[in-house]
This record gives C-alpha cells, structure tokens and sequence, in this order.
C-alpha cells in the first residue's frame, strides 16, 4: 500500500512497503538495499486510475490526431517542401515518419476541399484584389504598375490588345513543290 509522500532535504520521497528512496551524502538519490522491497509494486487501485483525468478525453484519441493534422496544415505555409514537412512533424510532434505522412495525406485531403470551395469566388475575389492594386498603385505613382494591372485586367475580359489581334491576321501559307526530279 502506498503511504503519503513525504518532503526530506529537498527531495520527494515515497514509500512503498519497507523500500524506500533516501539522498545519499552527495545529492545522488538511491534505492535502500533490501532486496525485497525493491521488488514490491506499488498496489493501483480503481478508484485511483478512475479519478485521473485522461489528456484528451475518455478514449478519444481522434481529438489528439487532428489537433496534430490541423498544426502539420498550419506549417505548410512555411515554404518547406513536402518531405521537410513531413520529417519536421514527425520530429516535433514525437511520432513515426509512416504517421506523419497519413497525416500529409489528411491535410492534401483538406487542401483539395479548399480549393473545391473557394474556386467559385476565386475570380471575383483576383478581381477585387487587381482593382484594390490598381488603385494603390496610381495614388503612389507607379504607372508601370498599373499599366501591368489593366492589362491584366484586359486579358479576363477579353479585351483585344495587340496579341489578340496578331492572332486574329490573316496567315499566308507558301508551299513549293520541288519539280526538278518529277518527269513532267
């Protein structure tokens, strides 16, 4: 049976049975020298394991694996590439490389969801960001700037520039057909 702990000389000490754990004269904790109470194991009960709050919930360790995927998704913005990542989470985060990478492959999961959901506004919002710029760039000055701007703008509306009309001329093809050898 455990008895309480008790505080000696800035150690904390515990007693299990007759063994005992005592600071020896130079600051080196050891273990007493009777061989049968270094053998004996503490007794656990049930209300004691029960009473102990688990770190991530009761059998819930879903929670914990995706607290792990969403801080790997955070990282990826870091410029790292895949396989940095994936070494680096599996350092940091005290697991196996084989884990790291089923939690990549979780997190390119939600990275395509992503794109999934935002392709539809993603033209209105390049839009909004080219005229904020446009505009940004004439309050300062820097016409090169939104002459690039406009003409990007141009080319989403279809705006014929001079590219587009190189493209639409007319082509003349010449061919020629080689007559010296024929026996014509």
């Amino acid at each position: 049976m455990i008895s309480g702990p008790a505080k000696r000389s800035g150690f904390l000490l515990c007693r299990s049975g007759g063994a005992s754990i005592e600071p020896n004269g130079l600051g080196i904790v050891t273990v007493s020298q009777q061989p049968e109470a270094n053998n004996e194991a503490p007794e656990v009960t049930a209300e004691a394991v029960e009473q102990q709050p688990r770190p991530y919930g009761k059998r819930n360790p879903y929670a914990y694996i995706e607290q792990r995927q969403q801080r790997l998704y955070r990282r990826q913005l870091d410029g790292l590439s895949a396989r940095q990542l994936v070494l680096e989470h599996a350092e940091r985060e005290g697991c196996s490389v084989a884990t790291a990478w089923r939690d990549w492959e979780v997190v390119n999961q939600w990275n395509a969801e992503d794109w999934d959901r935002d392709r539809a506004n993603m033209l209105a919002r390049l839009q909004t960001m080219r005229t904020k710029l446009f505009n940004a760039a004439i309050r300062k000055g820097q016409l090169q700037t939104a002459a690039q701007v406009l003409d990007s703008l141009g080319k989403v509306v279809n705006e014929s520039g001079v590219e587009q009309q190189a493209a639409n001329a007319p082509q003349l093809f010449i061919s020629i057909d080689d007559r010296r050898h024929s026996s014509d």
